[in-house]
C-alpha cells in the first residue's frame, strides 16, 4: 500500500483485536489531558485560534460568535465543545456566570483528527442529556469551587468525561455528515479496520487484510473507505504513522533509528525520507526544533 513498500517492516506478531474501539484509540492518540478551568462571570472573552475549549453554563446565557458560522445561543445547564480550536468570541447575558474549561492534546496528531468535527458541538441540558450531563457538571464546578486536595486531577477527569460524552452524544445524533474517522468509526464494517490501524500503526498493513478486517471485497473495502474517511487506506495508514512518530520524537529519548522500525520503517533513511515530505523538517530538526515543547506544527 505504501509507495515504497520495501521501506516497511513487517510486523511478525498478529495484534489480538477485541471489540473495536475507535473513539478511545483516538482519544489516546492525541493524549487528551483536561487543563485548566475558570468560573466566570464577566461580560465577555475571546479566545484564539487553538484554543480547545468547553463553555459550561451555570446562570443566564452565552453567546458564542465564531467567525463565518452562525452564532451558537446557550442557556443555563447547555454545554459547548469547541474540539477544533477555532478562534471565537464569549458573548455574556447580563448576570451569566459559566465555566470554561480547556483541553491539552499532541496538536501535530489531533490536528487532522479533531478538524473532521464541526466548529462547536452543543449539548443542551435537558432530559436527553442529563442523566450524564449534571452530574458531571456539577462534580467538576464543585471541585473548582472548593479547591479540595486532589482537585487538579479531579478537574482534569471530569474534563475528560466531558468531552467523551459530548462527542458520543454527537457520533450518535446522526449529525454526523463529513468524511472523516468519527464517520468510520460509526460504521461497523470500518470501525474493526480503524481501530486496527490505531493499535498498531506501524505493521505493514495491505489492502486486502484490511478489506478482511472489514468484511468486504477489496474494491467495496477502498471505494467505502475512501468515501467515509475522505482519504485512501494508504494514505491513513501513512498519517497514523508519522503522527505516531512525530509523538515518540517529542515525548522520548529514543534513537531515531528505533523509533523508524517501531513505526514500521526498515531503514532510517526511508522513515527520515517520508517523515521530511509530511512535516517539512528532518526527524532529528523536528525533535530540536524551537517548538519542540508545544508541538504546534501539522501535517501538510
Amino acid at each position: 500500500m505504501a509507495d515504497d513498500p520495501e521501506d516497511f517492516a513487517d510486523s511478525p506478531q498478529q495484534p489480538a483485536y477485541g471489540e473495536p474501539d475507535v473513539l478511545s484509540d483516538v482519544l489516546q492518540a492525541i493524549h487528551l489531558q483536561g487543563g485548566e478551568v475558570l468560573r466566570r462571570s464577566s461580560a465577555g472573552e475571546r479566545h484564539p485560534v487553538g484554543a480547545r475549549v468547553l463553555h459550561l453554563v451555570e446562570e443566564g446565557g452565552l453567546s458564542i460568535e465564531i467567525t463565518g458560522e452562525a452564532t451558537v445561543e446557550l442557556g443555563a445547564g447547555d454545554l459547548v465543545l469547541l474540539a477544533r480550536g477555532d478562534a471565537h468570541l464569549v458573548r455574556a447575558a447580563p448576570h451569566s456566570c459559566w465555566v470554561t474549561g480547556e483541553f491539552l492534546v499532541e496538536t501535530v496528531v489531533a490536528a487532522p483528527l479533531l478538524g473532521v468535527l464541526p466548529p462547536a458541538i452543543v449539548i443542551r441540558g435537558d432530559a436527553g442529556s442529563a442523566a450524564w450531563l449534571r452530574p458531571i457538571s456539577e462534580l467538576l464546578v464543585s471541585e473548582v469551587i472548593r479547591s479540595a486536595p486532589g482537585a487538579r486531577v479531579m478537574v482534569s477527569r471530569a474534563l475528560d468525561l466531558l468531552f467523551i460524552w459530548t462527542l458520543r452524544s454527537y457520533a450518535a445524533s446522526g449529525d454526523v455528515r463529513e468524511a472523516g474517522w468519527l464517520t468510520a468509526a460509526m460504521d461497523p464494517m470500518l470501525a474493526p479496520v480503524l481501530a486496527a490501524i490505531h493499535r498498531d500503526p506501524g505493521r505493514d498493513w495491505a489492502v486486502d487484510e484490511l478489506a478482511r478486517l472489514s468484511a468486504l471485497s477489496r474494491s467495496a473495502f477502498a471505494t467505502r473507505f475512501a468515501e467515509s474517511v475522505g482519504e485512501t487506506p494508504g494514505s491513513y495508514v501513512l498519517r497514523c504513522r508519522l503522527g505516531h512518530a512525530a509523538h515518540l520524537l517529542r515525548g522520548t529519548a529514543d534513537p531515531v533509528g528505533r523509533i523508524a522500525a517501531r513505526v514500521g520503517y526498515i531503514s532510517e533513511a526511508a522513515f527520515s525520507r517520508a517523515f521530511s515530505r509530511a512535516y517539512g523538517s528532518s526527524p532529528r530538526a523536528w525533535r530540536g526544533g524551537p517548538d519542540a515543547d508545544s508541538s504546534e506544527r501539522t501535517l501538510r
